[in-house]
């Protein structure tokens, strides 16, 4: 996707990057849900569940933790809060592995609303997402973006064509796509539950988040935005994605490196912790410059984005590759510091090697997202 529409990055700190004691009262009440509500265990039954997720969990989530509501004006029913605050739940989310559709629906599916030209039929779609009633996903955060064909007849808009590895496409009721109308291109919302529309599921690499292919028939749609902000609002819903994926990891990184420390100290070998030995205790720091370095990347470009997302791109990229960099890295030591029980199917190891994995495809790799860097600052 073009970056004509990014600006610089910002000459000054984001004021947003202040810590606040708000924001730990968020992580904490936060954590003790998803301690209760979300166990590794949890998470696995949920993943293999009809829709993939667990519908108890979202409903707390979204009527206890408000997380739909978060970045949502007052004036239309939220919280007013910012993106900041919207990374720390991902990163508490991406730490518990939750399969729930807090990336997709309640933040990007939710950004894309509210980019939208106001309507009824929109301001209808924006509450009952924020409601948690409807589930929202969109097309448009793939690096490489499907367009279907729009047609227009009369008032109307109908949609056809394919869409690809939507992620939660199998179950969502709402999907956002990025489509091309005689006019250019534009944002479209599909009711799935009603819209003729074929859904076939994929083989993932990570169960706990599920994507399908989407098949459009003359597909009737709710025009977001036109052609003369599209591919803007496009580009802001790519580093908000990113951004929400590299929260995610640092909550991953942070996690597995808590656990790991905790088995090296108590796994014992020549009469002593193995957490004891300088070989592991140098691996364990590594981790931990790796968790420092994807934290703080991950929470300078959600800062900046709180504060203008046009400057957003050229952050959310260095934190995509920071934090892409780290969580690989840092799945790979838990299962070798786990010995042979981290390669078994059973340890939580695995389940988090496979969310790291299979988040690569999503937004790109870190070699692209380096790539990114690069077109970004003309290299």
């Amino acid at each position: 996707m073009p970056s004509s529409h990014s600006r610089p990055w910002p000459e000054t700190e984001p004021s947003a990057m202040t810590p606040v004691a708000e924001h730990d009262d968020i992580r904490d009440m936060l954590r003790r849900l998803l301690d209760r509500h979300s166990t590794l265990e949890d998470s696995r039954l949920a993943a293999r569940s009809e829709v993939g997720y667990s519908p108890e969990l979202w409903s707390l989530l979204v009527k206890e933790m408000n997380v739909a509501a978060l970045t949502v004006p007052e004036d239309r029913g939220g919280l007013g809060f910012s993106v900041v605050e919207l990374g720390i739940v991902l990163e508490e989310c991406g730490r518990a592995l939750v399969c729930e559709p807090v990336l997709t629906s309640a933040t990007l599916g939710v950004h894309a609303l509210l980019a939208a030209e106001r309507s009824s039929r929109v301001e209808e779609l924006l509450e009952r997402v924020v409601q948690g009633e409807l589930v929202a996903t969109v097309t448009a955060l793939s690096a490489q973006t499907d367009f279907v064909d729009v047609t227009r007849v009369g008032d109307r808009w109908s949609v056809s064509g394919r869409a690809t590895n939507v992620v939660q496409g199998g179950a969502a009721d709402v999907v956002v796509v990025l489509g091309h109308a005689e006019d250019g291109p534009g944002l479209y919302a599909v009711d799935l539950r009603t819209a003729p529309v074929r859904r076939t599921e994929l083989p993932v690499v990570d169960p706990s988040r599920r994507q399908a292919n989407l098949l459009f028939d003359t597909a009737d749609a709710v025009r977001l935005v036109g052609p003369e902000n599209a591919l803007r609002t496009v580009e802001e819903l790519q580093s908000l994605g990113v951004i929400g994926l590299a929260c995610e990891h640092v909550g991953i990184v942070a996690r597995l490196l808590d656990s790991t420390k905790e088995y090296t100290m108590q796994r014992r070998q020549f009469g002593r912790a193995i957490g004891s030995f300088q070989a592991v205790k140098h691996r364990l720091a590594s981790t931990l410059v790796e968790l420092e370095k994807a934290r703080s990347a991950a929470r300078y470009a959600a800062a900046v984005f709180a504060e203008d997302p046009g400057a957003a791109a050229l952050p959310a990229a260095v934190a995509g590759a920071v934090c892409t960099d780290a969580v690989i890295a840092t799945a790979s030591e838990a299962v070798q510091l786990h010995g042979g029980v981290g390669f078994t199917w059973e340890h939580a190891a695995h389940s988090y090697v496979r969310r790291a994995l299979g988040d690569e495809p999503l937004l790109g790799d870190s070699r692209a997202h380096r790539s990114r860097v690069a077109d970004l600052v003309g290299l």
